[in-house]
């Protein structure tokens, strides 16, 4: 299949905020209450917010790109940008998401070797990532890609405090 992975500038809020929310709730509407799930979205992918988190240097967006078309999205981060620190020298893939028409054809492989062949070239030692304890085929996904569990924090989804496990993949050097 081809496909192009493309660098999100602020030019491509409107794009980004529109496929998050699509994609975030088509992952998470089955655990989440419609009233939280509003809230969520409104407030995670308002327009001020991600375009700070474009413009902030640590962090990086990108869109996959299936003829011409938005298959998905990673969201990656370094130093002071990663929601977490799990370990030195590390790169946080804090978002991955494929839009539903586009999943089960190998696409998130291509979005997390690009996360990883980037965390190698940049020198990290680490990936580490968040998946929720319900969102059983991610579990696996990342497990067959090198993660383990390491640990849990709350990922706040409205009013509803829920649980995603820390997962770290260790990269070794060529």
């Amino acid at each position: 299949m081809d496909y192009t992975i493309k660098p999100i500038t602020t030019s491509d809020v409107e794009k980004l905020q529109k496929v998050s929310r699509e994609t975030f709730k088509a992952t998470f509407d089955p655990y989440t209450a419609p009233n939280d799930m509003v809230r969520f979205l409104e407030e995670d992918y308002e327009t001020v917010k991600l375009v700070k988190e474009i413009e902030n240097p640590n962090s990086r967006f990108y869109f996959l790109m299936v003829q011409n078309e938005i298959a998905g999205y990673l969201k990656i981060n370094v130093e002071d940008a990663q929601t977490e620190h799990l370990r030195e020298n590390a790169l946080e893939v804090e978002r991955i998401y494929l839009r539903s028409s586009f999943q089960h054809r190998g696409l998130g492989n291509v979005l997390l070797d690009f996360a990883e062949k980037t965390a190698r070239e940049e020198g990290k030692d680490y990936m580490w990532l968040g998946v929720y304890e319900k969102n059983v085929p991610a579990q696996h996904f990342y497990k067959r890609h090198g993660f383990s569990k390491v640990s849990q924090h709350t990922f706040q989804v409205g009013s509803d405090p829920q649980t995603d496990w820390l997962l770290v993949k260790k990269l070794t050097r060529n």
